[in-house]
């Protein structure tokens, strides 16, 4: 699903406008009608709309005229200044009073407003729309934290107030919505955390924007939602070797499950070979849990982490891997270390780096710009701070900062996980939830990534792929078993659904 930049959605009306010579006020009735559309199918007794001076505002008062012209009681608090309202506004504005509506300014000690916003059924925000880029302040956060406090079913006209439609960021409070009815296009804000979590329920309405508008608009953001994600069907004659050879460099004593998870993830992706190259130290527990994949031993210290003289094994099959994962529970010392640094310089084939090999990196992030293969990194918020990354801006645009700036793919996780590229293109991914917050859940994404890559996918399609089938097999988890009970475990049990229904 492509998705614009408030920039972008204010252009686009002034090209119908301009270009297909469609009213202002046309698009204005639209918007309004799905407001009302939304509204009426929910008003049990009494309605409020907040309006604010801009075009967000003529669509509250639009929508409120038309409710008010159906007999729904509904009553609508202003913010602004009626002299700087824009001529569509103040047109919604005339039309709602000329059928006996009342325009009153919004008092935040006014207890009649209180009272009546208390007990409504139905609340219409139409304070800011996208057009919010500071925290509000009196005395429009009165009016947001009012709404909050209401009981009310409460809609949310393009984006909630408070909510920043470009970056998802929250400035002081923002509403709250049960549903959100964006016009044209919807917004990265809805879709990106924390702000995604007040949109509720998220409806893109046709407001009357030519289709050759928004088809020849250039999009960087991407949201990953259902039918995005297919797979190729494997060929009847096929043999092992066409679904790739994967290397996976991982483990350390304490850290045994890491490896095991990432392995069979990737087996379980379709991966047709998987080499699991751990320390010899823990070599005889991994050989006892592997069927599937096969078990590699190299040398390790008196820590049971790598030793120096692995680099030697480690680099020999590398040279035989179709794709590589480096970093599950390898622990950190200055030889993992420089093991890392060597298999990112040596390698040629797409290098996933996950967990400790971040934070291997992370001490040397320049190692990246001696990388000749794909890298893929893989941090949470955390590791992407000891990176050099800073979300404080917004998580997506970070992280297409730093993918270009280092040329590499950043899969930043997270609840609505961001799949940053080199040529600037995010996806935001629409699958997971909280239950996949365990420790293991991040070793199962990659090994999907891993054995994706190692079947030749396209690097978008193998990123994008793994990362919302994960999220829709955490998804079915929780589904079946509950977010307190699933495990990581379950996750991987539950690809055989998520995999054969995303293959076409």
């Amino acid at each position: 699903m492509k998705l614009c930049t408030a920039a972008q959605s204010r252009a686009m009306d002034l090209s119908a406008i301009n270009e297909y010579s469609i009213s202002g006020i046309t698009l204005m009735e639209n918007a309004s009608r799905r407001l009302f559309d939304a509204a009426v199918s929910r008003a049990l007794g009494t309605d409020a709309v907040f309006c604010g001076g801009g075009n967000n505002g003529g669509d509250g008062f639009g929508a409120a005229w038309l409710l008010a012209d159906s007999g729904i009681p509904v009553r609508v608090f202003f913010i602004g200044d009626e002299n700087k309202m824009t001529a569509d506004s103040a047109e919604m504005r005339r039309r709602f009073t000329s059928c006996g509506g009342k325009v009153e300014p919004f008092d935040p000690e006014n207890s009649d407003i209180i009272s009546y916003t208390l007990k409504s059924s139905v609340i219409i925000d139409a304070l800011f729309g996208i057009g919010l880029s500071s925290a509000p302040r009196a005395p429009y956060e009165n009016a947001i934290s009012l709404i909050n406090s209401s009981s009310a079913f409460v809609i949310a006209a393009d984006i909630p107030s408070g909510v920043d439609a470009d970056t998802g960021l929250i400035y002081g409070e923002a509403v709250r919505a049960d549903l959100t009815i964006t016009f044209n296009t919807p917004k990265t804000g809805h879709f990106v955390l924390p702000g995604a979590l007040n949109c509720g329920e998220l409806r893109v309405a046709d407001i009357g924007i030519p289709e050759d508008i928004t088809r020849s608009a250039r999009y960087d953001v991407f949201a990953v939602t259902e039918g995005y994600v297919s797979l190729p069907r494997r060929r009847a004659d096929a043999h092992k070797g066409d679904f790739g050879r994967d290397l996976i460099i991982a483990g350390s004593v304490g850290y045994t499950g890491a490896p095991c998870l990432a392995s069979r993830a990737a087996v379980r992706s379709g991966a047709g070979l998987v080499t699991l190259c751990v320390p010899e130290k823990i070599y005889p527990m991994i050989a006892s849990k592997c069927a599937e994949e096969m078990p590699a031993p190299a040398e390790s210290d008196e820590n049971g982490l790598f030793a120096v003289g692995a680099k030697q094994k480690i680099l020999s099959l590398l040279e035989k891997a179709d794709a590589c994962l480096i970093g599950p529970g390898l622990g950190r010392s200055a030889a993992v270390t420089e093991m890392v640094n060597a298999v990112i310089r040596a390698s040629k084939v797409p290098l996933v780096i996950d967990a400790d090999g971040i934070n291997a990196v992370a001490g040397n992030i320049d190692i990246l710009d001696e990388a000749s293969c794909p890298i893929i990194l893989t941090p949470h918020d955390g590791e992407f701070l000891r990176l050099g990354g800073d979300v404080s801006e917004g998580r997506v645009q970070s992280a297409r900062d730093f993918a270009k700036k280092h040329r590499c793919t950043l899969v930043l996780k997270g609840q609505g996980t961001v799949s940053a590229f080199p040529d600037g293109e995010a996806y935001i991914n629409t699958t997971g939830n909280s239950g996949m917050a365990k420790g293991g859940s991040g070793d199962v994404l990659a090994g999907m990534l891993v054995s994706l890559l190692g079947q030749a996918l396209p690097l978008k399609d193998a990123v994008t792929a793994a990362v919302y089938l994960h999220g829709k097999a955490g998804d079915m988890c929780r589904d079946a078993l509950g977010e307190y009970f699933m495990t990581p475990s379950d996750i991987t049990d539950s690809l055989s659904v998520v995999l054969k229904n995303a293959t076409r």
